[in-house]
């Protein structure tokens, strides 16, 4: 996953060091030995996590050197590798700048760590900037998955919009929350349906609890162009349906001003059909990105988008504040 231009800000949570002491007398143990044992332990420690995240970047740039995905695969998993799978796909449609920009190497700087008490969850998530620019900053999620943390999410907020701050717990661990349970209209779980159905019916559904924003009123009008227009200079038509995301599992923190940032996967596909009257003398005829993936003149083109996004959700407004769509499929 190479790094995309955003801006988020973070909320660090340091190592935590407990102090020994030295037991008087002929007991079993000293308080501070108990101490110990008794606090809240993370779903990793802060090294742990700093070694995840290192052996990630390493591995991640020499699968992007040479578009290694079965490489990429032992680090990634879910939607981000969904995605980049199809990145390497896509790789020689591209300028030989865009190429040689994606295959530099690059690393997650000023990096923090955002890390859920053991028991809570089984994931944990890192904030960083990007050696390529510094003020951009992403947010990383790693989830343990077939006994191996790997990144599942890769978030880079739009607009330079700051995201809230995480709630911590008195031992400095994130306070996640389930992303099941409504916070006013809708779960974390839902944002993901709601967001596709501002392409599919511009909104008037599920949508329709999404307060809004930027992300969202790009969707709408994605909508509007596409069932005004068409494609093919108006030749065909164009629709959007919402399908399952490769890997449907949702993030949820609870924030410090009482809200929850949700964390979410969204997927749908394209069809572009030719209208009626010119399907005997006419075919639409696929792009170099729609041919690389195997798609093939004819009256329908259907392309098949993965994604991601970041929401925060209170009770009075569920605010989508960023989405990343990737382009992984055309028959």
């Amino acid at each position: 996953m190479s790094p995309h231009i955003t801006r988020l800000r973070t909320a660090a949570i340091g190592a935590m060091t407990a102090l020994a002491l030295t037991a008087c007398g002929g007991g079993t143990g000293s308080d501070g030995d108990k101490a110990a044992a008794d606090k809240p332990q993370g779903v990793v420690s802060r090294a742990e996590a700093k070694k995840i995240a290192d052996h990630y970047e390493q591995v991640n740039n020499k699968a992007n050197a040479t578009q290694d995905e079965k490489l990429l695969a032992t680090v990634e998993a879910g939607q981000v590798h969904a995605m980049d799978k199809a990145t390497y796909t896509l790789f020689e449609t591209w300028p030989d700048k865009e190429q040689k920009a994606y295959a530099k190497p690059f690393s997650y700087r000023d990096r923090q760590y955002v890390i859920p008490e053991k028991g809570t969850a089984t994931w944990f998530a890192v904030r960083a900037t990007s050696s390529e620019d510094s003020k951009s900053k992403v947010l990383l999620v790693f989830d343990k998955t077939g006994g191996t943390y790997k990144m599942v999410l890769s978030l880079w907020a739009d607009g330079g919009e700051p995201l809230p701050e995480p709630a911590l717990d008195e031992h400095g661990l994130a306070e996640v929350a389930d992303p099941g349970t409504k916070v006013g209209k809708l779960a974390p779980a839902d944002i993901g349906a709601a967001y596709e159905d501002l392409l599919q019916t511009g909104g008037k559904k599920k949508g329709t609890a999404l307060t809004s924003t930027k992300p969202v009123e790009n969707a709408k009008k994605t909508y509007r162009r596409s069932n005004k227009e068409g494609a093919a200079d108006g030749m065909a038509t164009k629709m959007f349906f919402a399908k399952p995301p490769t890997d449907p599992s949702v993030y949820a923190l609870r924030t410090a001003d009482g809200g929850v940032l949700a964390l979410f996967p969204a997927a749908h596909k394209q069809e572009t059909l030719l209208k009626e009257p010119y399907r005997s003398n006419a075919s639409l005829v696929p792009s170099n990105e729609q041919s690389a993936f195997g798609a093939t003149r004819g009256p329908l083109i259907t392309d098949v988008f993965e994604g991601q996004g970041i929401a925060e959700l209170t009770p009075k407004a569920a605010r989508i504040t960023a989405v990343d769509f990737q382009h992984v499929d055309a028959r």
